[in-house]
């Protein structure tokens, strides 16, 4: 496939996405960018939202993983199910009740100002160099296909990639992304389809014997029960995916903010139940592929691991140029899908919980300062990539992401279980310290703790992280009770 060609597909691709902004940003204000004015479809936010949580690195990582992992990742989906319930029956009701625009604001009305700015502050730290793990991944990948016989320098790609999400999301924001999702979600799924399609046949196995083909695949195998102190056990995988989804998505105003554009609490949790269901076959269809892929490039004698082992058999192999198109296509959309909704959640919750827009500046002057806000995380992005190309090694991406969402989301998760499951108050100016702490005494146990007690962590780090989170809360604890919040009718 030539270099040409992606680019007239990339053109191609992004004109439709500038469009549907152009149509749905014509009265756009800030109420728009931030809520959608609460108008969307719940069904549209359940099909976008699979996108957005899947993201390139999924695209490209999980495939990847089936060779060292076999299918153990899909205990982790596995917990998601347990996530997405506690999501949508504790949390979904809390902040309706609230009517919050950000999530983080229930902080300030359980423990004060202090634990408020500690935990959007977590959150913008998190999802900025998330949000960067996730497009640095696919930038790569473009840089390799197509920039770099082009000599473009690799700053000059990012540059180009965080320009693209910035031209169709700084009008409208949230409601543009709503629909944007939408159809990247579509065009990902089919990808994942038709890359089935092609390699099951460049293998020789028809569509009747696909599933047997892949179940009697020693790659295949779910679950992990032999060795509790590995870190794929079942246990601390499907655990870890429980809580990886309750900070991930529960907790994070990016996935937040797309459900509180539903019109109301009863179609927020629609959305969050079909959008359940669809994710966890999502994901069982990315694992199917990388398990094929895997077999044929060592049938092929193709020298490609991790995360170079999709986009090298659909662009170098002989399965043709339709497996390379959809692939294109594919990493595309899950890549954006997940990028733009990042931008606009961090643009909302810096506006709002770090500066305190809608209180400080007269309508007008909001505006002028979230544009700028905008612009000013789209820069950040690019110079967060390119220093990643200078820090990360050969480690699959998706796994260092989850890493290193238990070591910022653990706060998080401390927190609002504390507010949620006590009636305790706090010492509101320490808590900034105790989420400091917390993921640097896990990160020091994490290290030690194969030495100190034959035991590996893995991504149960995250709770780990969290209930450290919940000790010193409960240390800085006064006795002054309030009413529990967790018994939402």
């Amino acid at each position: 496939m030539s270099p040409t060609f992606i680019l007239l597909l990339i053109a191609a691709y992004f004109g439709v996405l500038i469009l549907i902004s152009y149509f749905t940003g014509k009265t756009a204000d800030n109420d728009t960018f931030f809520k959608a004015n609460r108008q969307s479809p719940w069904y549209v936010v359940a099909f976008g939202m699979i996108g957005a949580s899947l993201s390139g690195v999924t695209f490209i990582s999980v495939p990847g993983w089936v060779e060292a992992s076999k299918f153990g990742y899909y205990q982790v989906v596995l917990g998601y199910i347990l996530g997405y319930l506690v999501v949508g029956l504790v949390l979904l009701p809390l902040y309706y009740r609230l009517n919050l625009t950000t999530i983080y604001t229930y902080l300030e009305e359980r423990f004060g100002r202090f634990s408020y700015k500690t935990g959007a502050s977590f959150f913008i730290l998190s999802r900025t160099i998330g949000a960067s793990f996730r497009l640095y991944l696919v930038a790569i990948v473009l840089q390799s296909l197509v920039f770099d016989s082009m000599n473009i320098p690799f700053w000059a790609t990012v540059s180009i990639t965080i320009a693209l999400i910035w031209l169709y999301t700084f009008r409208s924001g949230i409601k543009t992304i709503v629909w944007t999702d939408t159809l990247q979600t579509l065009f990902m799924l089919s990808a994942v389809g038709y890359a089935i399609y092609y390699v099951s046949d460049g293998l020789g196995v028809s569509g009747s014997n696909l599933i047997s083909y892949v179940s009697e695949s020693e790659l295949s195998q779910i679950f992990f029960f032999d060795d509790i102190k590995s870190a794929n056990y079942f246990w601390k995988q499907f655990l870890s995916g429980a809580f990886i989804t309750i900070v991930m998505t529960g907790l994070d105003q990016d996935m937040m903010q797309k459900n509180l554009t539903c019109r109301n609490l009863k179609d927020a949790q629609k959305n969050m139940f079909w959008f359940t269901g669809i994710l966890v076959l999502a994901n069982m269809l990315f694992l199917v592929l990388g398990l094929l892929l895997t077999l044929y490039a060592k049938q092929q004698g193709i020298d490609a691991q991790k995360d170079l082992l999709f986009p090298t058999i659909a662009t170098q192999s002989d399965l043709g140029i339709g497996l390379a198109t959809v692939f294109i296509l594919g990493l595309i959309a899950a890549a954006y899908s997940s990028a733009d909704g990042a931008l606009t959640a961090l643009t909302t919750s810096f506006c709002i919980d770090i500066i305190d827009i809608e209180k400080k500046y007269d309508k007008m002057l909001q505006e002028k300062v979230r544009k700028l806000i905008h612009i000013g995380f789209s820069i950040l992005f690019i110079i967060i990539m390119v220093g990643f190309k200078y820090l990360v090694d050969d480690a699959s991406v998706i796994e260092r992401l989850f890493v290193f969402a238990g070591y910022t989301y653990g706060p998080l998760l401390g927190l609002y279980a504390f507010g949620l499951f006590t009636r305790l108050n706090v010492k509101d100016v320490f808590v900034p310290i105790i989420a400091i702490l917390s993921p640097i005494l896990s990160y020091i146990i994490s290290v030690n703790s194969l030495k100190w007690f034959g035991f590996e962590f893995g991504f149960f780090i995250l709770i780990l992280n969290g209930f450290l989170t919940f000790i010193g809360l409960l240390i800085i604890s006064i006795k002054t009770k309030i009413e529990p919040v967790i018994n939402i009718d």
